[in-house]
Order: structure tokens, then sequence, then C-alpha cells
């Protein structure tokens, strides 16, 4: 096997001069590896139990609006809001089978669970006790109809706490099967439960796949084993280094792992290859090695670098979860590199016996029939290709995006989601907006309350100034009830409006309701909830894009082109990868599939920076091949020797991406993995029918390139 590193030459001629001059450093580095392979494989064991040892203990954080920047208005008035009433989480309830008797004993029973703050119901406006031929049923229809009741409720502490997750538990075993309990909350305890029980299997689905495509195209039946070993050290190594951040969002947490198995594998296979050259080249296997890690280490970090440069970018988003995203992905790569070049070597000195042992023929054919095809239809790909440019570029940013946590909740199939939609069927949405105001003047307070309650949207409003009877003093009331809604100075309403976290009437109404709190309190106001932090999602993640997006594109075309020392050439891999990602993209709008808007952006440098080798593998040996041949020959060969590695890497990065699609069951998550896995798809199909068009096309200018850095480095060689 061939993978792409060892065709990464023109950094080779690059960094040919500084070899020279640290020729003798870089013998003693090898030397040393191998010399104290044993004590470095202790180091690893070492460095490996004590990351298992740190695994359990790394912070996973679930709730988005902990990344808006505090400049947001909406993380202002969370901050706010924490420091002085708190945060709170909500849920939604909906009872069956039940009369207006039997639900508000229930609801009784739930506000004494340790946690529930209030649960704001039918008893909140109406009198419960009522005889049924006295109750107007149409006016109550918002809380109870069909024998159904449905509550709104609210917790002590925020959604993500282990307090409100308790409550949860304890308010499921009162209802029982006689309701559903749904909800931000609830939703944040299922993503948390569900997160941790995918990881592993996913992995280990992962694992399973990935070793069964190295059986196919590796040339041993324990090959696979010393690939995964090694990666499978440097991804748990990873995992157990973020303890040192302060928290990874459960979107890093779920997908980093899988990602940093499907882009390094390739580094592994590298440096088993090279010993294998170097073998029969010296009998003595230690000499063989150290040969082979001196040849191996300048190229698996420069084919890794586009790759690392892909993931390092997402530091820069406003919104901080591209931090964590960025260091863990980064971190996993130069994980992988330190476990290549220090522990692999120690293995294949132990294990190379077995893999000797268990060699077998090669599975995967030479491709001379298929680089043939390719060529004859290169030119009608050229032309299909520009044909879709335009279209695929307009569609894959026309695509219907979600910002807030709505997208990352549970998905169609999951019980948590039909019991959602149950709900709404029968009693429509209810969606929380928290307002804070200077406790200044109960007048001000009830008149702002009176008129939210006006509008036609708006299900219920709770504000101690609207809740007191006119003339009655608040000093009366308990001084822990009055703490939750007016407390040092603020004054805390509670507004449920009748729509979607995200959507056009949900931001309409939220920019009312903005509006309205401003009139009243022009000086000093906060207000948030899903929605408020939703569209300063959406404005920060449309920033954060266009920075990702033109950071890694300059990044990867930087190295690339430092690698060919040829901006044309860099051009030329860069082409058939862009254009793979808007395609890839642009099926989500030709399926009207709404996309989870942080998962555009992560796919789209993660196709980029991981699948850019495909283009990078097959300009090296073009340019190799073009020395001695004519143009179609090159670009004939460059297919045949190019396929191996292309379908071995991809097909790893597919499996990869498809086994997160198929596991996970929350939207975000699922998304990422099946464009990833796509986007792999794609990235192929370009780069092995389209870049030789290019390449031909291009073909003229090449040549004088060549021919031009020929004589520079000529001339600089007699100098």
């Amino acid at each position: 096997m061939c993978p792409f590193a060892i065709y990464l030459h023109p950094v080779n001629e690059v960094l040919e001069r500084l070899d020279d001059m640290k020729e003798t450093n870089q013998k003693d580095f090898a030397g040393f590896i191998v010399d104290h392979n044993k004590g470095i494989r202790r180091v690893f064991l070492i460095l490996l139990f004590i990351s298992l040892l740190f695994t359990p203990f790394v912070n996973i954080n679930y709730d988005l609006t902990k990344y808006l920047p505090a400049s947001a208005p909406s993380k202002a008035a969370i901050n706010k809001m924490e420091d002085t009433f708190g945060y709170p989480g909500t849920a939604r309830l909906m009872l069956k089978d039940v009369t207006i008797y039997e639900a508000n004993a229930i609801k009784q029973q739930l506000e004494k669970v340790e946690g529930v703050d209030r649960i704001l119901w039918l008893d909140t406006t109406e009198n419960v006790y009522e005889s049924n031929s006295f109750m107007k049923y149409d006016d109550v229809s918002d809380y109870y109809k069909d024998n159904k009741a449905v509550m709104d409720i609210t917790f002590v502490k925020g959604d993500s706490s282990k307090l409100t997750h308790k409550a949860i538990d304890k308010m499921e075993k009162i209802i029982g099967d006689r309701g559903y309990l749904v909800g931000s909350a609830p939703q944040n305890k299922f993503t948390e439960e569900e997160v941790s029980s995918q990881m592993n299997l996913i992995l280990a689905i992962g694992v399973i796949f990935v070793f069964l495509v190295l059986l196919v195209t590796t040339s041993s039946w324990f090959e696979p084993v010393l690939f995964l070993s090694v990666i499978g050290t440097a991804i748990f190594i990873n995992r157990g280094t973020n303890i040192f951040l302060n928290s990874i969002s459960f979107i890093t947490n779920n997908v980093s792992a899988v990602l940093q198995l499907a882009v390094s594998m390739d580094y592994s296979i590298f440096l088993l290859n090279a010993y294998k050259v170097e073998q029969k080249k010296e009998a003595d296997k230690t000499i063989a090695l150290k040969n082979a890690l001196r040849t191996s280490i300048k190229t698996i970090s420069a084919s890794s670098l586009t790759t690392f440069v892909g993931f390092i970018v997402f530091v820069i988003m406003k919104f901080s979860m591209g931090f964590d995203l960025g260091i863990v992905l980064a971190k996993g790569i130069v994980c992988s590199i330190f476990s290549i070049v220090f522990f692999m070597p120690s293995l294949i000195l132990s294990w190379m016996p077995i893999i000797e042992k268990t060699r077998h023929r090669e599975f995967l054919p030479e491709f001379d029939k298929t680089s043939k095809f390719v060529n004859k239809i290169s030119k009608g790909f050229f032309i299909f290709a520009l044909v879709i440019l335009i279209p695929s570029y307009m569609a894959q940013g026309m695509t219907n995006f979600m910002y807030g946590n709505d997208a990352v909740g549970a998905g169609e199939g999951t019980s948590l989601y039909e019991h959602s939609e149950e709900i709404n069927k029968v009693f429509g949405r209810s969606n929380l907006n928290v307002i804070l105001v200077p406790a200044t003047s109960n007048v001000t307070e009830k008149a702002l309350a009176e008129k939210l309650k006006s509008l036609d949207y708006v299900k219920s409003v709770t504000s101690l100034a609207d809740t007191l009877p006119d003339g009655i003093p608040e000093k009366i009331i308990p001084s822990d009830t009055v703490s939750l809604l007016h407390k040092d100075g603020y004054a805390r309403i509670l507004v449920f409006t009748k729509t979607k976290g995200e959507s056009k009437l949900a931001y309409s109404s939220a920019n009312e309701i903005r509006q309205i709190v401003n009139e009243y309190y022009p000086n000093e106001n906060y207000i948030t909830g899903n929605t408020y932090a939703t569209m300063d999602m959406e404005k920060i993640l449309k920033e954060d894009y266009n920075k990702v997006n033109n950071l890694s594109l300059l990044g990867v075309f930087l190295v690339v082109a430092f690698s060919f020392k040829s901006v044309l050439l860099a051009l030329l891999a860069m082409i058939p990868i862009e254009m793979a990602i808007f395609v890839n993209m642009s099926f989500s709008y030709i399926y009207g599939t709404k996309l989870a808007f942080i998962g555009y952006i992560v796919v789209s440098s993660i196709q980029l920076g991981a699948t850019v080798d495909y283009a990078i593998l097959s300009i090296s040996n073009y340019r190799e091949l073009r020395k001695r041949l004519n143009k179609k020959e090159s670009a004939i060969k460059m297919t045949k020797f190019s396929m191996h590695s292309i379908i071995t890497s991809g097909t790893i990065l597919v499996i990869c991406g498809y086994v997160v699609s198929f596991i996970s069951k929350l939207p975000a998550i699922g998304q990422l993995g099946h464009l990833i896995g796509r986007g792999a798809i794609v990235s192929m199909a370009f780069v092995i029918f389209l870049l030789p068009a290019l390449l031909m096309i291009f073909d003229g200018l090449l040549v004088k390139e060549n021919k031009m850095l020929a004589a520079i480095k000529q001339k600089i060689g007699r100098k």
C-alpha cells in the first residue's frame, strides 16, 4: 500500500537543504527512539493508563448558550439572572385521561419535588373546585381539553443542573404512564444520557468497520491490529488530556474520537510501509527501522499539516464551542503523530514476526482498466463540474439552517420527540421568555404585564405585581415566595408564548416583546430565553462561518503551495475539494433538510482539511510521472497509483461518518456524521474524475513551472 505521504516529494525537496544541515541530529533522533523503544513504550502505556483514569472526569457541556460571548444580549441577560435569581430550566407536562381535580392533585404532588420552582396551570387563573356546571371549558382550553391537562414547569436550577435532572426523575415516577414530560430540561437530560451511551458504541462499531477495511486493503491479517493499537492509544490519550480544558461540548466529545481514527490512520500505514521498503535494503531490523523513521518524520508531519490547519481554525470562533472543538481535534492529530513516531516503532519491532507470518495476497486490484476509464470520462466530468458549479454554490447557501438548542435536541424516532409532537397537536407550543427589570414600581411592572398579556401569541404572564391584588402590600407575602419574582432590586417576569423556540414567528414575537419592554423600562432591562439565545447564535455563527471558512481556505492553500512550491498546483488541489464541499452541502437544500448550522461550519473545514490530501497525492504522482511520460499517460498512471490510497482513506472516513450518523439520535451529531461521510464520497469522486482533466488542461503551465523550478534548484546547487 502507498499512502498519501509517500508521494509528497515536493515537501522533501523544500526541506532538502535543511535536512543536509541537520542530518546528524536526525540520525540521533531516530536512533534514540529505536534504541530506547522499550522505555518509550512504558511511558506511553503509563500515559494511556493515566488518560483512561482522567477520561470519566472530563466535564461535558450540553448547553449551547454557555458558548455565547458575554457581549451577546441574551448571554448578558442570562448572567444577570443567574446572579440574581438563578436561570431556570423549563419543562412541559401533559397528563392524559384525567379530570381537572385529578390533574390538580398531581400538580400539587409535583410542586413538592425538590428542584421544582413553580408549575403554571389552570388553577393560576381559575377556581378548579367549581362545579362542572359552572366551569367554562372554552376559557380553559389552553390548559385542559379532551381529558388532558398541560402544565408549564420551571425549575430552581438550569436545564443542565444535576438537581433539575434528579427532579425530572422523581416527577416521572409520580406521573408514571399517565403523561408526557418534555421541554428543554428533559431534552438536556435526554441528550446527556444519549451521548454517554452512544459514544462508546459509535467508537466500537467504527473500529470494527475500519478493521474490516484494513483487512482488505493491507497485506497481513495482523497489520490492522498494529494500526488500531497505535491510533487507539492516541485517541485515549487525547480524550484523557481533555481534562485540562474547562469543559468540552457534547458535540466535540461525540465526534472527536472517530474523526481522529479516520483522518490519522494513513500516517501509521506510511511508517510501516517505509519500514518494509528499508528491510529490503538492510538486513538489520533496527537499522532498517531507524532509516524508515528518519524518512517518515518529515513526510508524516507535512501530510498531517493540512488536517491540523483545518481543525485549529475553529479556535477563532466567537461562539466559543469552536475553541474546544478546534483544540480537541487538533490535539488529536498531534497525539496521533507522537504515537506513530515514538510508540509505533516499539510495536513494529515486537510484532513484525507476527505480521510476517500472517501475510495474505492483495485483495484490491491494480486499477489498470479503472484508470483508463477515468481518463476517458474525465473531460466529460470537467464539463459536468462547470455546469453544476454555480447552481451548487448557490444551493449550499440556500439551505434551511437551524442555530439554537432546538437543532441539537431529540430527533425523530425518539420518545421525547414523539411526546413533544403529541402535546403540540393538542395544546400548541409553549416557549418561555424571561424578563428582568428594576423593581422600582409595581404600577409600571403591572402595566407591562397587562400589555404583554394582551398579545395574541402570549399564553401566560407571571409577575408579582400583576399577581398581587390592588392595594395589597408586598410585605404580607412570605419572603421566600416574594424572592422568586422580586430580589435584590429586580423583578422577574415569566412570559410563555405559543411559538416554537426557533421560527419566523418566534423571532418577530421576541422582537415585539423586546420593543414593549423597552417602552416601559428604557434605561435597564434584560430579556432572554430560547428564542433570544437562538437569535444571537444565528448572528454570531454566520460571522464565525465567514472567518473560519476564509481562514481554513487560506491556511490549507498556503500549506499546499509551500509543499509544491507552486501557487498553480495549490489552486488545482483546492478546486476539486471546494467543489465537493459545495455539492455535499447543496444536497441538503435539494432534499429540503434542515441543517444545524454549527455542523455546517464544522464539516466545511473538516472536509477541506481531511480530504485535500487526496488531491495532493494525485498531483504529486502526476508531477513525478510527467518527467518521463506525456500528459495523457501521466494522468492514467496517476489515477492507477493514487486509487488504492484514496479508496482506503476515503472509505475509512465514509464509514466513520456514517457510523455516527446511523447510531446517534441527536440531529446535530447525526447530521454531522452524515455530512462527513457524504463529503468523503463526493471528495473522492471529484479528485478521481475531475483532477485528471484539470491537470491535462493546465499541463503546459505546469511543465513550464517545473522547468523553471528545476533551473532555480540547479542554480542554487551550483552556489
